[in-house]
């Protein structure tokens, strides 16, 4: 069987380019004998790998000498937790909640201090993006987070939050590299790699040196200081070495597309397909308000669970793989990242048309 087209939202389809080169590159990195899997972090080999991955991220994104890149462990879920314990200063956190990964981070970090959850979509099933233009932010609030790319529910920031000055942290996982961001807006961003950069493993925060202190929650462990991490340039302990080299390639692949500018049009056109299409068939229906659909994940329904089961179950023999939503809401769900070509997304739309013809 050939490759075929992974709709899965996380861990994720990759360019065919990066894993082609990762694959030449298997048993022998550039002459060192070895391969990445196999060399110290502490070689001088790994050392520009690592520097270079960040290099190239700083390019892509534009990041301010002012910020640090780290390279974790641990997946976004784990900063619900590193988040609060480095930034809780007066105890106290504004969360606006417009999905699952919203509202566990926000609950994570009620374990730590006062998390006040200052909007909420969760009345519409988390189909839209509450009013975030003049938001009751707390006059004590050490920071305001956000969810910024909802891959359950399909949604996406369009629009940051005013946070009336407080710094704005923002999970961006399904986002990440989708288009070009101002860095300057955020006081934290990170993401799990899984969806959009690289294999499962590394997480990425990218984080403005002022919020970097000593002064962490009492109890916090050592591995969750950004201190640690950013004083020993993500090298405190063996870090995810492979899974760096993989997103370092996937920076050079961006590169190489023409940046982030160019990786938007290409997403905003692949969406289009698929949104286009929902909105004129008679089977298929989006879920999201219009205003605030993502490009990259895109839930969409039949209304009849068994048709759903169907349809996943015969798209999955025509090779279009892992359309089942997400258990907590049902139906469909295509995520279409960097990576996915356009040519998957038109397999997928013509693959829905014969299905609805068949099935209305």
């Amino acid at each position: 069987m050939g490759r075929i087209y992974n709709f899965s939202a996380g861990p994720a389809m990759l360019p065919v380019e990066v894993l082609q080169e990762a694959a030449d590159e298997m048993l022998n990195y550039k002459d060192s004998g070895m391969s990445v899997m196999e060399m110290s972090h502490r070689s001088k080999v790994f050392e520009s790998i690592i520097q270079e991955a960040e290099k190239d991220l700083r390019e892509l994104m534009n990041i301010p000498d002012n910020y640090k890149v780290l390279f974790l462990q641990g997946g976004a879920s784990q900063q619900f937790a590193a988040v609060p314990m480095n930034l809780m200063k007066n105890k106290v956190a504004d969360y606006i909640i417009t999905g699952q990964w919203a509202k566990k981070a926000y609950q994570e970090a009620s374990i730590y201090g006062k998390a006040n959850a200052i909007a909420s979509s969760a009345d519409k099933t988390f189909s839209y993006l509450p009013d975030c233009t003049d938001l009751p932010i707390s006059e004590d609030a050490d920071y305001v987070y956000i969810c910024e790319n909802n891959t359950i529910y399909g949604t996406k920031f369009k629009t940051l939050p005013n946070t009336k000055g407080k710094p704005l942290v923002a999970d961006i996982s399904s986002c990440f590299l989708s288009e070009p961001v101002d860095v300057t807006k955020y006081g934290v961003l990170f993401g799990g790699v899984q969806k959009n950069v690289g294999p499962a493993g590394v997480v990425i925060v990218i984080i403005r040196e002022d919020l970097i202190t000593e002064d962490t929650l009492p109890g916090t462990p050592t591995m969750l200081k950004y201190k640690i991490h950013a004083d020993s340039a993500s090298l405190y302990n063996t870090p995810p070495a492979y899974g760096i080299y993989i997103c370092g390639k996937v920076f050079k692949w961006i590169k190489g597309m023409g940046g982030l500018e160019a990786m938007k049009k290409r997403n905003e056109k692949k969406a289009k397909l698929l949104y286009d299409f929902l909105d004129q068939s008679k089977l298929f229906k989006g879920t999201v308000v219009k205003e605030d659909r993502s490009l990259m994940n895109v839930p969409f329904v039949t209304g009849n669970e068994e048709l759903d089961a169907k349809f996943v179950k015969e798209a999955k023999a025509a090779g279009l793989e892992n359309l089942k939503g997400h258990r907590t809401v049902g139906g469909m769900r295509a995520s279409i990242y960097n990576a996915m070509p356009y040519e998957g997304v038109e397999a997928l739309v013509e693959f829905m048309k014969k299905f609805e013809e068949e099935n209305s």
